[in-house]
């Protein structure tokens, strides 16, 4: 009989012990914070302590002056959160429609648009307003001056109107894109905040122009965006990246047992560097490819190195062509 009490009471014992581990584990797994930039969607951090995810849906060149309503819903219901929008593309209002018909919660998207070229008689902050107002939204989370050109003359009062309308909230973020090395230099002689982030045309035809940029941005911080990603393979096919693009592509196809696109390899290796792509299309299998490139596995260095060399050989720039004539 004792053996029995004893057995019974060692039996308590472990099962309250049990219990009380199991309760730990389960407060520690629902408390813990998840390191986001292992997760799906990627989640890159900028300088003023917020963050952006790395693939972003833009609404510009093919979707420029056009009803994006339903190429924006599209990519929202297939896992894009980051919407990339301007008041150039004059289609901010499709891209509000879209967000309400996704019916995802504000809280859980990132929405961008840009300054345009502030009309006689108003304010940085009027045409963000009106920007809202399309938008159906009551901030975005990252305001840029879309090009430096349109504010020539007026850089700096520009940004320092930017500083303000961060700190009122109608915009969380605030940046630049297309901005070279002087812009910066003159935005940066008054500024109290600097840029989070600079927007550019950016892939391995321009790797070797932008590198001076590039150190420039990682000394002070600020974060480079890549549009245009694709232009090796969709506006400058046939140069040396080919060859090279195919075969990292089939190497990729063979370890993972999926099929891989050289379109996913060029957003490897921007993703490489922690560069977030911005990226569009009208089909949704096409948002689709670009939703799966945040599950492939990373690039090997000499794969990396591989596209850097063959970049190299060829400068190609697809857009604002101005920068080439600027440098």
């Amino acid at each position: 009989m004792a053996v029995q009490v004893g057995s019974y009471r060692t039996y308590i014992v472990v099962a309250v012990f049990s219990m009380v581990v199991l309760s730990a584990l389960r407060r520690l797994t629902t408390t813990a914070p998840v390191p986001r930039l292992m997760a799906s969607p990627l989640i890159i951090p900028l300088n003023d302590g917020k963050r952006i995810p790395w693939l972003g849906f833009g609404t510009g060149t093919a979707l420029f002056g056009k009803d994006a309503a339903n190429a924006v819903r599209v990519a929202i219901t297939n896992g894009i959160i980051h919407l990339d929008g301007a008041q150039l593309y004059g289609n901010e209002d499709s891209l509000g429609e879209g967000i309400a018909a996704s019916g995802k919660p504000r809280s859980e998207l990132f929405v961008t648009t840009k300054l345009a070229p502030v009309p006689e008689g108003k304010t940085v902050r009027d045409t963000l307003v009106e920007s809202l107002k399309k938008l159906r939204l009551d901030y975005v989370d990252l305001f840029l001056i879309h090009m430096p050109i349109h504010h020539q003359g007026k850089l700096k009062s520009v940004w320092k109107q930017l500083e303000e309308l961060q700190k009122e909230g109608l915009t969380k973020s605030i940046g630049v894109s297309n901005f070279r090395i002087k812009d910066f230099e003159e935005i940066l002689e008054v500024a109290t905040i600097v840029p989070a982030v600079n927007q550019i045309e950016y892939h391995p035809y321009l790797y070797k122009t932008t590198k001076p940029l590039l150190e420039f941005q990682k000394k002070h911080n600020i974060l480079t965006t890549s549009y245009g990603g694709l232009t090796p393979i969709v506006r400058h096919k046939g140069g040396p990246l080919d060859p090279v693009l195919a075969s990292i592509r089939e190497r990729l196809e063979k370890d993972t047992g999926k099929k891989v696109s050289e379109g996913q390899v060029l957003g490897l290796w921007l993703r490489s560097q922690g560069i977030p792509e911005i990226t569009t299309s009208s089909k949704e299998e096409r948002v689709k490819e670009y939703v799966a490139t945040q599950s492939l596995p990373d690039l090997t260095p000499e794969e990396v190195e591989a596209i850097n060399e063959a970049g190299s050989k060829v400068h190609h720039r697809a857009f604002c062509k101005w920068l080439d004539d600027s440098e």
